[in-house]
């Protein structure tokens, strides 16, 4: 199952007299990672280089170093520790020693890979929305156990007399199943809105 991280993460280094920062940070999607960027640049830096993935979006950035250098082992140390939903930027500020290809690759992925490896991390849960058409009993007995089912309501009972759950996709069989055998199959439950979300 693949992991984000909790909350940003940073780590220094230096190699050879250039300083190294990583910064990283969950995000949900592109556009989420491409923002973070901008905001998290530090202009006084040399370089800064960076990667994110996104389920099977990923971009990186060597930004001016030689090709291949840095956005990609930048990349590697997402990948490599099952990351997703993850942007890491490593700005250098050079040191007056060249490091060459070889030194880059090992200062920039090392850099991001330390960082990624001491942060808090936790699974990414893939959740569902059931929207469940059931008489105002069950539903009441159906609220009293959502901790049972990891699930929230999501969305209060609506026009037609359904109530909106939100809960892990790997749960929801299971209350459908309960639904049905409480009810003797006469509550439904279908998914409203199936997406992923964390």
């Amino acid at each position: 199952m693949p992991i984000t991280l909790i909350s940003p993460a940073q780590h220094a280094m230096t190699v050879r007299g250039s300083r190294f920062l990583a910064d990283a940070a969950p995000v949900r999607d592109a556009a989420a990672a491409m923002h973070w960027l901008i905001g998290q640049r530090h202009d006084d830096a040399t370089h800064n280089c960076w990667a994110w993935r996104c389920g099977v979006e990923y971009r990186s950035s060597d930004d001016g170093e030689p090709g291949g250098s840095a956005g990609r082992p930048i990349l590697h140390a997402i990948d490599a520790q099952g990351f997703d939903e993850v942007v890491v930027r490593v700005a250098r500020w050079f040191g007056g020693t060249k490091l060459g290809v070889g030194g880059l690759v090992r200062a920039y992925g090392g850099c991001a890979a330390q960082c990624l490896r001491a942060a808090p991390r936790r699974e990414i849960v893939a959740m569902v929305v059931a929207r469940i058409e059931a008489d105002p009993a069950t539903l009441a007995r159906l609220r009293g156990r959502l901790d049972a089912f990891a699930a929230r309501i999501a969305r209060e009972v609506d026009r037609d007399g359904a109530l909106h759950v939100s809960l892990p996709q790997q749960q929801w069989p299971v209350l459908r199943d309960w639904l049905a055998e409480l009810t003797r199959g006469r509550a439904r439950c279908d998914i409203d809105i199936d997406h992923a979300t964390t």
